[in-house]
Order: C-alpha cells, then structure tokens, then sequence
C-alpha cells in the first residue's frame, strides 16, 4: 500500500518554473514506478510524465517535453516534477502515481489528491 501527498502548486506568470513533490509512504516506494498526470477543467486526465523505480529512465508527454522533468529520491520516497517555461496551457490539477509502468492513467492503482498549478498570461 502506498500513500501520495502532493505540493508545490500555486499560481505563476507564463514564462515561470514550479517545482511538485510527491511524498510517499510505505517501505516499498522504491519498487514502483512513478508518474504524472494532470487534468484541466473539462477535460480528462492525461499523462504528463513518468520514471521507473531507478528514476534513470524517463518519459514524456510531447507537449512538456524539455521544458518538465521527473525525478526521484528513494532515499526520501519523494518524487519531484521540475516545471520550467510555465505556458498557460500548462494549467490543471496534477496528480502524482504510483504503480503503472505506463502513461496510462488507469494502471495505476494509487493516487495523490492533486495540486492546482494555474499559469497566469
């Protein structure tokens, strides 16, 4: 079982970076794979970007691609998403996963409750 906090959301100006963590708990954080999604009003949930249980191997979204990046400290079982070159387009609740080794969102069986990120034009 594994339980995920989010934080670091909040409001910026286009053109701004933010920073997510994801802090986990239970001793088997390592083992899982990790991932990004987030949701826009209206719209469903997509993926954003996700990392195997090493953090070495990475994938992502086209649409944030080079501009986000995952990472993790299994040593603190937190999982971060670096944010930079905010876009308006960027803004949605996002959620944290764990346990789905794909950008599939419904393989994934836990989840985090969400951190409103809102890019401001």
């Amino acid at each position: 079982q594994v339980q995920l906090v989010e934080s670091g959301g909040g409001l910026v100006q286009a053109g701004g970076s933010l920073r997510l963590s994801c802090a986990a708990s239970g001793r088997t954080f390592s083992s899982y794979a990790m991932g990004w999604f987030r949701q826009a009003p209206g719209k469903e949930r997509e993926f954003v970007a996700r990392c195997l249980w090493s953090g070495g191997i990475t994938y992502y979204a086209d649409s944030v691609k080079g501009r986000f990046t995952i990472s993790r400290d299994n040593a603190k079982n937190t999982v971060y998403l670096q944010m930079n070159s905010l876009k308006p387009e960027d803004t949605a609740v996002y959620y944290c996963a764990a346990g789905g080794n794909t950008a599939s969102p419904s393989w994934y069986p836990y989840w985090g409750q969400g951190t409103q990120v809102t890019v401001s034009s």
